[in-house]
């Protein structure tokens, strides 16, 4: 069977039907992950028997895979009174499954700034929070970029998992039509091309917020080079 170019290009409107609710999904996974990986890494550093239960938690959520945690929340909870809509369980599962990783990213930035800084925050009298936001965190973000960048791109392209649970995001979208016609090649070439586009575009807003995050580094770095 070969590839109808003229087919394929009719299942653009529906699958694009779709990327409304696969933008949603990543956007708010994306906040959600940065949000409590954040959290757990600020409790890891408290130390104590948080810090080695969070400790534990980060390991285990990274040696689990995800389908592991989305079956658990829309399966297993409601055993438990717990009942969650399929687009609840499918960010929520993804943002603590992704939160795992977010948390190592953080961790590597906080270690990469000086200590001196902390000391002079502490010095001139923030309080830890006030140190946190205005000292440790916009520095942090210099450092990770990058790496959380590629994370956020790694989240969209997780998305197709919820289609297991039948929230119509554009994987599915596609695999409906593949179902209807028994043509797989086009829908999902489609759907494939276009997560390649929003990657690729994440991926170039990612640069270009950290060349703007280092754009002050780099000046500081410039001016104190020898002239001549």
């Amino acid at each position: 069977m070969q590839f109808d170019l003229a087919f394929a290009l009719s299942t653009v409107p529906t699958i694009l039907g779709a990327i409304g609710m696969t933008l949603l999904v990543a956007a708010v996974s994306c906040v959600g992950a940065s949000a409590i990986g954040f959290g757990l890494e600020l409790i890891r550093r408290s130390g104590g028997l948080g810090g080695l239960f969070v400790r534990f938690l980060i390991d285990f959520i990274r040696a689990t895979p995800v389908l592991v945690w989305l079956y658990c929340l829309y399966f297993i909870l409601p055993f438990y009174g717990i009942r969650l809509g399929a687009l609840a369980t499918g960010m929520i599962g993804l943002s603590l499954y992704y939160s795992g990783y977010l948390a190592e990213v953080f961790k590597a930035g906080i270690d990469a700034i000086p200590n001196g800084q902390g000391e002079a925050a502490r010095a001139l009298g923030l309080g830890r929070m006030d140190m946190t936001v205005f000292v440790i965190a916009p520095q942090m973000l210099r450092n990770i970029a990058a790496p959380m960048g590629n994370y956020f791109v790694s989240i969209l392209k997780a998305t197709p998992y919820l289609a297991v649970l039948a929230v119509p995001e554009m994987l599915g979208r596609a695999f409906d039509i593949a179902s209807e016609t028994y043509r797989y090649a086009e829908p999902l070439t489609v759907a494939g091309l276009i997560f390649l586009g929003l990657a690729l575009l994440i991926s170039l807003a990612i640069k270009r917020l950290e060349n703007r995050l280092m754009g002050p580094t780099a000046r500081l770095a410039a001016g104190r080079l020898p002239n001549g």
